[in-house]
């Protein structure tokens, strides 16, 4: 039997990204976000199935292919290689890459299209409103006249000069629209909504986002147009051949494509079967109403259960401005990398933005969290660990009897092993309520203990000690492995294994946000692959570190930056 089938299925999702540009920030951070929930789900035990991918139809694609004089499918397969090239250069351990273009997708889509018309939630109808082509988003009265009140107040303007109205999201001129549409009943669900997200409180997070989504439910919901007939670019319905889905419509449904649903494998249909309802999608905040109102609603009218979370995060900010290509404001996850190192990278952005909140990022502040955290501390003191054990242990892990190790502990403490009591318990919290900040934070005082630690107990004064006490011995003529009591050099051994021993555990711990430090420290030490491990609480029991393992030192791995050098 597959071992998997016995551990809790963990089904994670990305956004599907639109195909108008290479990864940037934006991308990488929920992409790298995801990423380390899975490595650590996976570590903890779960059977993870980690999704991300390309939405790749539109309007908006059909009009690039167009002034590219290429196909838009030729458009479309120029760009998902890009994605795929910084994904792996990130680390990026995703199961499943789907596009929107697969059959798989195609038939998925027109399956929920079928299953929502026989159930009698799409009915056809004459749509004319304001669309915005670059977000592929239609915006009512209602909403163009809140963001007028809104902009007027802010002293921003809400039309272009010739009186075009702009899109509330990206400030771009909207296109009026008239063309026969199919329409989904989402005033149906108002309710059904609003109970789910009652019995359901942990649906939507962070809970400003929960809060945001009930009042505009409350608010009441109006029919979607969930078709195009003025291009042809996209999935065509079976019941319906000239019209084209409304690409959100279609972008959602990836989340059950890409596990079985809809398909004639059995082994796919187990799969769904097992996979759905999905753990988590991430999601930025900025299309939450697509995820917790429309997506949600267009599941329950095709007879399948909404997923369990919707994790909304903020914007990355720079200046106060929110991050985009069109303000000239982006940095490319490939430059951050080669500055501050793939790890380097993705800490920052995990440990200094609290995931849910707008994070306001600068190089200056990167700089300052890479040298103060990985430099100095952690990178530090693996560096001094691996010295002095080459150094007075010929590079090996040194052996205690376990007598001998009460007895120190008895002794001289040890504060290490007290804060790592416990510590899966509060890691594991941080993880799964999706909190970084906080999951690094508690590594991070195991990792300033254990520098104090290091000063504290002073090895050098320690060895110096075992030097005289051995030099003292040769003279006397006495053994001091036959003595009772500690010698100086069991106490060296203690305080290099303890050392040795949370550097480990912080390895395994830093592993899901730092693939490749803590897989290179993880070798160092002697060990296996870190991401070899599947049942982190057992291997955070003290002590696992293994007496004769050979220590490498090697070079920094963090190597302290300067401001010229950023």
């Amino acid at each position: 039997m597959d071992e998997t089938t016995t551990k809790p299925s963990y089904y994670l999702t990305t956004p599907i990204y639109y195909v108008n540009g290479v990864p940037h920030l934006g991308t990488a951070y929920t992409t790298i976000a995801a990423d380390t929930l899975a490595r650590f789900q996976r570590m903890d035990g779960k059977d993870t199935w980690f999704l991300t991918g390309l939405d790749e139809h539109g309007q908006k694609v059909a009009q690039a292919a167009e002034q590219a004089d290429v196909t838009p499918q030729q458009w479309v397969d120029g760009i998902a290689p890009k994605f795929l090239e910084t994904w792996k250069l990130l680390e990026i351990t995703n199961d499943d890459f789907i596009r929107t273009t697969e059959e798989r997708h195609i038939k998925c889509v027109q399956q929920i299209f079928t299953k929502m018309n026989d159930n009698g939630y799409i009915y056809q109808d004459n749509y004319k409103g304001l669309y915005c082509v670059p977000d592929e988003t239609f915006f009512t009265d209602e909403q163009l006249t809140d963001f007028a009140e809104k902009a007027a107040a802010e002293g921003k303007p809400h039309e272009a000069e010739d009186g075009t109205k702009l899109c509330p999201d990206c400030g771009r001129p909207l296109t009026l629209v008239e063309e026969e549409n199919l329409f989904f009943k989402l005033s149906a669900f108002q309710d059904k909504l609003l109970a789910y997200y009652e019995e359901n409180p942990d649906f939507i997070c962070p809970e400003i986002r929960r809060n945001e989504v009930v009042s505009f439910v409350k608010s009441g919901l109006k029919d979607l147009s969930v078709s195009r007939t003025t291009f042809d670019w996209g999935v065509h319905i079976p019941f319906a051949p000239n019209h084209v889905s409304y690409v959100w419509v279609d972008a959602l449904i990836n989340y059950i494509s890409a596990i079985g649903y809809g398909s004639d494998d059995p082994k796919q249909q187990e799969e769904f079967k097992k996979r759905w309802p999905c753990q988590v999608h991430f999601v930025g905040k900025d299309i939450i109403r697509f995820h917790c109102v429309i997506w949600p609603a267009m599941l329950m009218a095709a007879d399948i259960e909404p997923p369990r979370k919707v994790f909304a995060h903020g914007f990355l900010l720079t200046k106060g401005e929110k991050m985009s290509k069109s303000k000239g404001n982006a940095m490319s996850p490939e430059e951050l990398s080669r500055v501050f190192s793939v790890d380097g990278y993705r800490y920052y952005f995990l440990k200094d933005v609290q995931f849910g909140a707008d994070g306001s990022i600068s190089l200056e502040r990167m700089l300052q969290v890479y040298n103060a955290d990985l430099a100095n501390s952690w990178g530090n003191l693996c560096s001094r660990a691996f010295n002095m054990t080459n150094k007075y242990f010929d590079g090996i892990v040194p052996d205690i009897w376990p007598q001998t190790t009460a007895k120190l502990t008895a002794e001289m403490g040890n504060p290490l092993a007290e804060i790592v009591q416990g510590l899966h318990e509060r890691y594991a919290k941080a993880m799964n309520d999706i909190n970084y900040s906080g999951a690094l934070e508690e590594v991070m005082v195991l990792c300033d203990r254990a520098n104090l630690y290091v000063e504290k107990s002073a090895p050098w004064n320690l060895a110096k000690a075992a030097a005289v006490e051995a030099e003292q011995a040769a003279a006397d003529g006495t053994n001091l492995n036959a003595a009772d009591a500690p010698t100086a050099n069991d106490r060296l051994a203690f305080v290099t294994y303890n050392i040795l021993e949370a550097i480990r555990i912080m390895a395994l711990l830093y592993a899901p946000a730092m693939p490749i430090s803590s897989k290179e420290v993880w070798r160092r030490l002697g060990l296996g692959d870190v991401f070899a491990v599947d049942e982190l609480k057992d291997n955070l029991e003290w002590g696992a570190l293994p007496a004769g393992n050979k220590v490498e030192i090697g070079d920094p791995l963090f190597p302290r930056l300067k401001e010229e050098e950023i």
